[in-house]
């Protein structure tokens, strides 16, 4: 097993579908301009509420990355 060192990001993203869908919309757009994107984890899920229903789906993550490459 390797050594590696990784740099942390913190990310917000949101989705009218689903917490699942604005997590990929976050690592789908961090990966156009982020290399060795590797792994995240999810520190909050939240969302907004108009008349009684979920407008969206919010969380905030931070993805690693390699930089030792």
């Amino acid at each position: 097993m390797s050594n590696h060192v990784y740099k942390k990001v913190e990310l917000v993203g949101s989705s009218q579908t689903s917490v699942t869908d604005a997590i990929e919309t976050a690592i789908t757009r961090a990966s156009k301009t982020m290399r060795n994107l590797d792994w995240f984890e999810v520190d909050q899920i939240r969302g907004h509420v108009k008349d009684g229903e979920i407008e969206y789906y919010q969380v905030v993550m931070k993805v690693g990355f390699r930089i030792d490459d």
